[in-house]
């Protein structure tokens, strides 16, 4: 044990929150297979049905993702993640209580979609504003890359399992598993040590000063900027694909749940390499050309998904999937950790929020306009609009000062010759 690089999981509270995102990331692996399954397997939804579904998932993110980010930086960053936690695992479990009553509708999978995807909205600001506080800002890169080893591992293995466990249990029941892997996660987050101070409270905060103060903050330097044109166009391409990836493999390819589970599986293998390859990646190339080299590099395998078919076709596509994983999660790594050092501690939230709501925005329109697309020209012809789409974000990030930075400015102060 002496030999392994534990680093940060040596650490109680930063391995409290490592197991809390395992157990989380592994049940929701199940849902995210299993809502879609839902609704194309047992309501027989339409492709625009489908993609309306993908769309509530995040719309909250358009909604809501500016007043959270002021919410959560008025409150104790722990106690929301706890919250989230336990909310979604009540949400989740109405379906398949409803579907046992025989009363599961498409409108309650739309409000299932849009109330989790609201609770993670609160979720995903406080965690990415807690990181800092937990493990200190000269170990957010190592913080972060371990977070991702996590995500992807369960990229891997999870998709197979839950298609498996869906194909046992039925799509319904297997989501009551991510209710119960949401209360485990809850379990873990309180057993963090390490208690933020509660937030001062001004007596003339306003909340529109206060989401303006983010919006200004993120608008008001051009490496941020750069960085949302990107992942906003890249994630709206990315959801008009997914939103009509599941119906290609289930309805036009008929694959079994348990081969759905392994294509996205086998995709996944390449994100958790991009987990343990960033650094080294940084490191040669600079931060600021790891950020637009990977997210160039990523979009040109997603021109193989439409061209999937049974047999070894579909297999290739699983193999894109696993270039575009990799180069996703160096990028994110890279860019996320970035922001994280950049933004001062009463900030994080709004700053976190902001940039949600401008690169996860794009998400419920992408899914919508996958399901539009979908039903009027089908399935494969959409798939090839969000592949050649894809070929572009990367623009903003080299046409930045991003291109030539090999290391970036880690204070606001060094930035101003950049604004």
């Amino acid at each position: 044990m002496r030999n392994l690089n534990l680093g940060l999981l040596r650490e109680h509270d930063f391995r409290q929150l490592f197991v809390a995102d395992t157990v989380s990331q592994l049940g929701s692996q199940v849902s995210l297979l299993a809502l879609p399954l839902v609704a194309v397997l047992v309501l027989h939804a339409s492709n625009f049905q489908v993609g309306a579904l993908a769309a509530f998932d995040t719309l909250a993110f358009l909604l809501i993702g500016l007043p959270a980010g002021a919410w959560v930086d008025r409150m104790r960053r722990r106690s929301v993640l706890i919250a989230g936690d336990l909310g979604r695992a009540v949400v989740l479990g109405s379906v398949p209580v409803a579907w046992a009553l025989h009363a599961l509708t498409m409108p309650q999978l739309y409000a299932v979609g849009l109330f989790t995807g609201v609770l993670t909205v609160f979720f995903d600001v406080a965690y990415q504003s807690y990181l800092p506080h937990l493990v200190g800002r000269d170990k957010l890169v190592e913080g972060n890359a371990k977070l991702e080893v996590v995500r992807n591992v369960t990229y891997i293995g999870g998709p197979t399992a839950a298609g498996f466990v869906i194909q046992a249990l039925t799509a319904p029941f297997a989501i009551a598993a991510d209710a119960v892997s949401f209360l485990g996660s809850a379990l873990f987050v309180a057993r963090i040590s390490r208690r933020e101070e509660a937030p001062e409270r001004k007596p003339d905060r306003h909340l529109g000063r206060e989401i303006a103060e983010g919006v200004r903050f993120v608008f008001g330097n051009r490496l941020l900027r750069s960085i949302a044109a990107c992942t906003g166009s890249s994630n709206f391409f990315s959801s008009l694909t997914g939103a009509m990836l599941i119906v290609l493999l289930a309805r036009v390819l008929h694959l079994a749940p348990g081969a759905i589970g392994l294509f996205f599986s086998l995709g996944a293998v390449g994100g958790l390499a991009g987990a343990f390859v960033t650094d080294r990646v940084v490191k040669r190339l600079g931060q600021g050309p790891a950020i637009w080299i990977s997210a160039a590099v990523s979009g040109p395998p997603s021109l193989l998904l439409p061209l999937a078919q049974r047999g070894a076709l579909v297999w290739t596509a699983a193999a894109a999937f696993m270039v575009t994983s990799l180069c996703v999660v160096v990028y994110n790594v890279t860019q996320v950790s970035f922001r994280q050092g950049l933004t001062p501690e009463h900030l994080l939230g709004r700053m976190n929020a902001t940039m949600r709501f401008l690169v996860w925005g794009t998400l419920p329109l992408g899914a919508f306009a996958g399901g539009v697309l979908g039903q009027l020209i089908g399935v494969r012809p959409t798939l090839w609009v969000g592949a050649i789409g894809g070929l572009l974000p990367f623009v903003p990030v080299l046409l930045s000062p991003l291109r030539h930075l090999k290391e970036l400015p880690s204070r606001s102060e060094e930035l101003a010759s950049l604004q």
